[in-house]
Parts: structure tokens; C-alpha cells; sequence
């Protein structure tokens, strides 16, 4: 599913999809259905009709399908989804069964992107030809459900059954170049590629008419899986363990696995009824929220243009400002890192250094994209060398007294234009701004660590943010590869916001008997990818407890694992005990201790609490904060706190993030779970706001 397969809506429905025209017995099938020729309802319809024709003309002994724009067809529409033209007939499966049935060569012509829908079209042609540009994939598991038009059966049978699954489950494209090697592809075009469909079919004809063998009857591909299908479950194995929590990964293998175990029919049925389960769960529902949150976060008004921005300075050469230095030399950009001290300096570098050293080491990158990555950055410690910056990242440490002299030497010294931008986690950004002399050029750009991985950026806007330094913002998060979220200035903006809203019951949960263990556990079954006394010794205790001394809150037992020296897996104990330089937590008694001893002392009697109120009591007051943040313009849309909590923080993907699981749980009753609380601990666990309550009602 293309990113873009949602249909114009100047495009006149009533306009013909399809034409025809004939060269030489040579019939040339071309759709035209603007932006991005998706497989709506109506293409469906004419191109079945088009393709019925010519079977049946005799004049015509090869067919091309080709697309007109700027790319084959991009995948389903998915603006249908869900609604009736979904299920309007010929569904896709049929049009894909008639083009394999249709006994002449049918080259697909591909350029662009061919993905979901418009490969699974393209696999049932008897060749396929593509442009030197073109992409072609199948990422529907990466909306919650597997192809449910015989990719997953015609697929395994070009490729092979690994290569299949590595392609299926990943669901990022290949290249032009991939696909020729791997035998997806017949043949690359480099120049004209409606010329070279035609030449190849007609060479096809002269010399091999007889040999046309229909991809239903191939199985040579399987020979070597079938005799030791080790390889194969080793593989399936190890992708399905970087994707757990998620059943449309687990659905992909089985399906790859009925290519070579069933017949061509039998694997055809199977993955038509695996795919309607899917696409009608939960899980599919979520990630296709998600789908189109990050769409529309991204979107900008048309009448305002971006800034140009080519040069980028970072000031600050420590784990964040490293990170997001990396994050921009990945991109292409020419970066100058500014630090206070030479000592500094190196130190960052040669953190850089080794993160990309290890990324060659893991064969993720090569050693010539390495050198040219670190060719990008230029190391200073020199304000002027920011004279030509067109975008200045602080990265400091988080004190308001630094970031204030930080701005109004940049507001000072930069050129008329820079943008200058701020990456605080909790700090006033208005207050930032005030003091570069310029607050029109400032925003917040809060990135999430690590910079050079973590997908979400929130986009801060100030009271006094430039609207085009907002766009540009955007603009400038997309080449990056991140997901991009505007949000307003409040302490700690949407994510930390609500962060700091479910960390209150952690401490709570284990003065009344919980254990550290047993509260990540309820997460980690939840779907998160670990919990919050597990990330907070990744994380670093310190941090929070840096935090809460600046605003004068404390954390009884925090605190006190603070003080005692414990800050987590960098000092070998924490929450819990990391044995010998592991990162893998033990419970620890002497925390264990800890915990009831303070209980006792406060007069807490400690009892078993189970899972569901584990997750309840934490969630809850989290999204009651986030009903809040709604309702005070610091979010624009619910499903931008999706994005935030989703790509910055863990929350399963499945779940659609926090406010869209939240309004799914419609027989979950607030007040009589608070008051039931309120039994058990003596106190007012959150108060509900009425967005909340709209929310689940």
C-alpha cells in the first residue's frame, strides 16, 4: 500500500481508467488514474473488461500493462477501505486470477512503485519488465494484515520461499536491480520502457510462443526448501522475534509455508481467508489509524512555502546532539557540530565514530557510506563556523539559564533566516525564543534518543513561530525519516506530559505489593516492548531524579536508589541487579527491602495486585492527561498522540496508540473502577475529565 494511494479528488470519476491501443498484435493496456493509478472500484471494473476483450481477440497476441504518471499502479485505494466499493466485484484476486488465465504473454511494464495490489498484478503477468527506478513490495503487513491476492503463493514461486518471506515481512520494497537478481524481473529498463515491453514480448513470440509455462505449474523454486525446510523456519523464526506482539507477521510465515506445503489453489484459498481475518480485526483497524495520523501530520498549508535548508549546525557533541548529527549526515546534509572544549569534541566524535563502526560490523552499512557520513560532519568549537547554518539545533544541557545564553548569542551572530531550534524536553520554549531577539525563527525540534533511530520528532510551535519555520520544520523531519508532530508549548509537551501522568502510580503499585518484575510484566503483555522500571534503568535514574529536583518533587523510592548510587544498567544496579556488566535485569531483595520497609513505615498494607489493574491504573491517568492536552490546543488531534506515544515510547502498534485504544474499551466503566480503587488504596487514583468520559462513552 502506497503511502500515497488515497485518490484525488479533482480526478472525474466518470472518466475513462483505461485505454487501449494495438501495435502490430501487440496490445498495449494503459491505466491512467491519477495521482498514483490505485486499484480503486472503477479501475477494477474497466480493466477486468479490457483484459476479458482482448482474450478473446484474435488479432491480439500479447498484451502490455502499463501505467501513465509517475508510477505503476501504487497499491489498493485505500480510501475504500471500509466502505462499499471496497467489495464492489471484480475484487482483485478475480482480476489477478483472469490475467493469469488469459493464455497469451502479458508483460507488466513497471515503473515507479509497484506495491500490495499493484505487485500482486503485476506477479500474476507472465513477465515482468521494470524501469531502473522502480520499487516494488508488499507492506501490507505493516497495516495489520498479509496479501490477499496471491502474493504470498505467486511470490515464493519467482524468488523462492526465503527470499518471499524476507520481502513479505518486512514489507520495504526492493529495487529495480533486486528484483532482476532475484528473479521477480525479467529485464531492466534504462530508457524507454513501453518500447522495450513491446521489443521483449515480440522477441518472446518469435522465438518461444511454445514455452509460455503459467506460473501456477512452476514449483522449482521450492525443490531446495521442500528438502530441508530448516532454513526457512531458522529465517521465519528470527524476522517474526523483531516484530513480537503482532499476529499479521505470524500470519505472512504461515502463508509463505502453504506456498510449498499446499497446492497452487489450496494456498490461493488459505490466503484469502487468512487475509479477511486480518483486515477485519483489531490489529488491522489500529495500524491503519495510525496509517493515516501520520499522513495527516504531516500535512501543511499549501500557501506557505518552507525555507530552504542545506547546512545544518548542532550545538552540543553528547549522546543527543551526536544523535541527531547522525540523523542528518544519514540524510545527506553537510552538518558543523559546535562544542565548548576541544576534549568535548573529540569525546562526541568518537562516540559517532563508533556507533557507525558498529553499524559496519552488523553489515547494515558499508565502509564507504560510513566515510562519507563522517566526511558530512564538521567539528568546531567556534560560534562563527555557524555563520552559514541554515537550520541550528541546540542539543544543551537542560537548564534554562544555558539555553538562554545559547539563543541570544545565535540570535546575535546568525544570519537573517536561520532557524533556530531548541531541543528541550521539558523547558518554555517561549521563553527560549525570547531570548534570541528573533522568536518568529525559533521551535522546539524534541527529539527522542536515540536521535539517530527513534522515529518521532515533536515540533514544537511557540507563541511567536513563523508559520514557514513550521513547514519548514516538517519538511526538514520527512528527509530525515521521522514522523513529525506539532504540538504546543506546556511543560514536558504532549509525550513527557503524559509520561510524568503514568509514572505516578509506579511507586504506588509497589508500596501496596506489587513488585518491579511483576508491573513490567503487565506492560511487556500488554505489548509494550518493556516496562517502566526496566526503561528506567536503560534510561538512566538520574535523569528523573535531576528532574524532580529542579521542580522541587520527589519519589520516595526513586529517590532513594538515587542517593544509594543505583542509576540503572550504567551502574550495574537500579530497579533491579545487572550481574557482571549484563543487561539482563534480576530482581534485586535488597530493593525488594526497600519497598517494604517504606510501606510499613507509611502504614500501607500490602496485598497481590493483578495485571488489568496494573495496566488500568497507569494508562488511565495517562490519557485522562491526554484528553486534557486536547482540550487545551496543546495537541491538534487525538491521533497525534497516538503518533507520539506510538513512535517515541513503545506503545504497541497493534493498539493504535493510547486515545484510539482508549475509545475502543467501551465496557470499561471509570467511575465504578475508581471507586473500587479508592476501596483498596484510600485515595483519588486521577480525576476523569469530561473529554475522557466522551472519550469512553
Amino acid at each position: 500500500m502506497s503511502n500515497e494511494s488515497v485518490q484525488s479528488e479533482t480526478h472525474s470519476k466518470t472518466a475513462r481508467l483505461v485505454e487501449i491501443s494495438n501495435q502490430n498484435c501487440i496490445a498495449i493496456v494503459m491505466i491512467d488514474n491519477p495521482p498514483v493509478n490505485a486499484l480503486s472500484a472503477q479501475l477494477r471494473a474497466e480493466l477486468f473488461e479490457a483484459l476479458t476483450t482482448l482474450a478473446d481477440d484474435e488479432d491480439v497476441l500479447g498484451i502490455v500493462i502499463a501505467c501513465s504518471g509517475r508510477t505503476f499502479v501504487a497499491g489498493g485505494d485505500i480510501g475504500e477501505f471500509g466502505t462499499p466499493k471496497q467489495l464492489e466485484p471484480p475484487l482483485l484476486p478475480d482480476l489477478c486470477t483472469l490475467v493469469e488465465a488469459i493464455r497469451k504473454p502479458i508483460v507488466a511494464a513497471i515503473h515507479g512503485t509497484a506495491l500490495g495490489g499493484g505487485l500482486e498484478l503485476a506477479l500474476a503477468a507472465s513477465f515482468r519488465i521494470v524501469h531502473t527506478d522502480a520499487k516494488l513490495g508488499l507492506p501490507e503487513v505493516k497495516l495489520g494484515f498479509i496479501p490477499g491476492s496471491g502474493g504470498t503463493v505467486r511470490l515464493p514461486r519467482l524468488v523462492g520461499p526465503e527470499k518471499a518471506l524476507e520481502m513479505i515481512l518486512s514489507g520495504s520494497p526492493i529495487s529495480a536491480e533486486d528484483a532482476l537478481a532475484s528473479g521477480l524481473a525479467e529485464l531492466v529498463s534504462e530508457t524507454n520502457l513501453l518500447a522495450d515491453s513491446v521489443t521483449f514480448l515480440r522477441t518472446f513470440l518469435d522465438t518461444k510462443a511454445g514455452d509460455l509455462v503459467p506460473l501456477r505449474e512452476r514449483d522449482d523454486r521450492f525443490a531446495a526448501t521442500r528438502a530441508d525446510p530448516s532454513r526457512f523456519e531458522a529465517l521465519a523464526k528470527g524476522l517474526i522475534a523483531k516484530v513480537r506482539g503482532l499476529s499479521a507477521p505470524i500470519a505472512c510465515v504461515e502463508a509463505v509455508r502453504n506456498a510449498f506445503v499446499l497446492s497452487f489453489d489450496e494456498a490461493l484459498r488459505e490466503e484469502r481467508k487468512i487475509f479477511l481475518q486480518l483486515v477485519s480485526g483489531p490489529e488491522s483497524r489500529s495500524l491503519r489509524h495510525l496509517f493515516f495520523a501520520e499522513r495527516q501530520s504531516n500535512r501543511t498549508r499549501k500557501d506557505i512555502r518552507a525555507r530552504t535548508v542545506k547546512r545544518i549546525g548542532v550545538i552540543g557533541a553528547g549522546t543527543m546532539g551526536g544523535g541527531i548529527a547522525m540523523s542528518f549526515a544519514n540524510a545527506g546534509f553537510s552538518v558543523t557540530i559546535l562544542e565548548m572544549s576541544d576534549e568535548a569534541l573529540s569525546r562526541g566524535l568518537g562516540i559517532i565514530e563508533r556507533n557507525y563502526a558498529i553499524s559496519v560490523s552488523r553489515g547494515s552499512l558499508s565502509a564507504e557510506a560510513r566515510a562519507e557520513r563522517l566526511a558530512r560532519l564538521s567539528p568546531t568549537t567556534d560560534y562563527g563556523a555557524l555563520a552559514e547554518c541554515d537550520l541550528i539545533i541546540e542539543a544543551a544541557f537542560e537548564a534554562m539559564d544555558v539555553k538562554r545564553q545559547i539563543f541570544s548569542q545565535l540570535g546575535a551572530s546568525t544570519k537573517p533566516g536561520t532557524i533556530l531550534a531548541t531541543n528541550t524536553s521539558y523547558l518554555d520554549v517561549n521563553e527560549i525564543a525570547e531570548a534570541s531577539g528573533r522568536p518568529q525563527d525559533v521551535v522546539g525540534l524534541h527529539f527522542f534518543s536515540p536521535a539517530n533511530i527513534m522515529k518521532l520528532l515533536e515540533v514544537v510551535r511557540g507563541n511567536k513561530t513563523s508559520p514557514d519555520v513550521i513547514a519548514t520544520a516538517l519538511d526538514v523531519a520527512r528527509r530525515i525519516g521521522k514522523v513529525p508532530v506539532v504540538v504546543g508549548v506546556c511543560h514536558g509537551f504532549v509525550g513527557n506530559r503524559m509520561l510524568t501522568a503514568r509514572a505516578m502510580e509506579n511507586e504506588a503499585l509497589l508500596l501496596e505489593g506489587a513488585s518491579p518484575g511483576q508491573v513490567d510484566k503487565a506492560f511487556t503483555d500488554f505489548g509494550w516492548p518493556m516496562g517502566p522500571f526496566q526503561m528506567g534503568d536503560l534510561a538512566g535514574l538520574d535523569i528523573g531524579w535531576r528532574n524532580r529536583k529542579a521542580q522541587g518533587k520527589t519519589a520516595l523510592i526513586a529517590d532513594a536508589l538515587c542517593e544509594a548510587g543505583r542509576f540503572g544498567q550504567k551502574t550495574g544496579r537500579g530497579w533491579y541487579l545487572y550481574k557482571d556488566g549484563s543487561r539482563d535485569p534480576q530482581p534485586d531483595p535488597e530493593v525488594d527491602a526497600l519497598v517494604e520497609g517504606a510501606a510499613r513505615r507509611q502504614g500501607i498494607t500490602r496485598r497481590a495486585i493483578p495485571s488489568d489493574e496494573i495496566v488500568e491504573r497507569t494508562l488511565f491517568p495517562m490519557i485522562n492527561e491526554g484528553a486534557r492536552i486536547l482540550a487545551e490546543g496543546i495537541a491538534g488531534r487525538a491521533s497525534d498522540i497516538d503518533l507520539v506515544w506510538v513512535y517515541g515510547y513503545g506503545f504497541p502498534a497493534g493498539k493504535g496508540g493510547p486515545m484510539f485504544w482508549a475509545a475502543q474499551q467501551k465496557v470499561i466503566d471509570i467511575p465504578t473502577r475508581l471507586d473500587h480503587w479508592f476501596k483498596n488504596t484510600g485515595r483519588e487514583i486521577f480525576r476523569p475529565t469530561r473529554e475522557l468520559e466522551t472519550l469512553l462513552r
